[in-house]
């Protein structure tokens, strides 16, 4: 029977889809349907999967894409609850997880975290064995370290969003301060995404010019200028944005995208992301935190090894503790 589409095209050849950049996202509430948005505007991969329990949610989400592609050179798009879309993925980000509820202790919340991470990790391997992880579930430094225990992964495969966000914060706040944008201001925030998180004020510099060769003080109590609220900024924006409109996604989304980039595009640029660091500054326990990685087609190929400062590696210590605290809790 003739129809409309037969009698407008003439077919040549049969066509099989070839994909060479397959993201799948796990998890579309606030934070994962951020990341796919901002993934889909810099055009980084030609098929996207998205995976979610809540087949309603997901379904309407697709569905509110799909019907933007006009305007959007949009790749194709599956979904499903089921992990068999996410198959022959590149690059696999974790967004699903469970949320600390009222008086919940962290370690109580890691551990629950710890049973939906079992089944989650362990079908992505399954489907995808060659693939990159991005964890982005918080806390995300012990998420990251459970993934890599479950999936058997290479370090260089698994990978925290950590700090990458920390310090684009600490740029910005910088830049608000003198009057510069942020991408022309240098500076480091590593360790835990959270409240322990050090910044690297030896470091920090604009055009070359390093700040605390102008304020000798700058970054600690005795700075006239107070410095230091810089980074008590980093820390306690994330709490403003959460009471003020509930969570936070578009920076961190933002974050996850460039990290992304990085990598599908094998760009080596540097991220401060979350990787194991056993052996590094003194610590010797096998704790994921950020430090400066250079981020490929590999993954994290490369460790920049930071010139700290006693403090700043004394501060970056006491941030491997606090993680292992509770990291030495967790049951498998």
């Amino acid at each position: 029977m003739a129809t409309v589409k037969r009698e407008l095209m003439e077919n040549f050849t049969s066509e099989k889809p070839i994909c060479h950049s397959k993201v799948s996202i796990i998890g579309v509430g606030s934070v994962g349907m951020a990341c796919a948005i901002s993934i889909l505007l810099k055009g980084l991969t030609d098929e996207l999967a998205l995976v979610d329990v809540n087949e309603d949610k997901l379904k309407g989400e697709v569905m509110d894409l799909q019907h933007g592609s006009l305007f959007v050179r949009m790749p194709n798009i599956v979904y499903s609850k089921d992990y068999r879309v996410t198959a022959n993925s590149s690059l696999v980000i974790i967004t699903a997880g469970a949320r600390q509820e009222k008086g919940e202790s962290r370690l109580n919340l890691v551990q629950r975290n710890v049973a939906i991470f079992k089944l989650m990790i362990a079908t992505v391997v399954q489907y995808s064995p060659q693939c990159k992880l991005i964890v982005v579930s918080n806390p995300v430094d012990i998420l990251t370290y459970v993934s890599w225990k479950l999936s058997a992964f290479p370090k260089n495969c698994v990978i925290g969003s950590g700090c990458n966000l920390d310090t684009a914060r600490f740029r910005f706040f910088i830049g608000q301060k003198l009057g510069i944008h942020s991408e022309s201001c240098h500076g480091w925030v590593l360790g835990e995404h959270g409240d322990t998180s050090v910044p690297v004020w030896s470091g920090v510099n604009i055009a070359g010019v390093p700040l605390k060769v102008l304020n000798a003080a700058i970054g600690t109590d005795k700075d006239p200028e107070q410095w230091e609220n810089v980074h008590k900024e980093v820390i306690t924006s994330a709490y403003e944005i959460i009471k003020r409109k509930g969570y936070t996604s578009w920076a961190i989304a933002l974050s996850v995208a460039d990290m992304t980039e990085s990598i599908l595009k094998n760009l080596r640029r540097t991220h401060s992301v979350s990787t194991i660091i056993k052996g590094l500054y003194g610590i010797d326990k096998e704790v994921f935190l950020s430090v400066p990685c250079v981020l490929g087609e590999n993954g994290v190929t490369d460790l920049i090894k930071m010139r700290l400062t006693p403090k700043e590696e004394a501060l970056l210590k006491k941030s491997a503790e606090t993680l292992w605290e509770i990291q030495k809790e967790l049951k498998f």
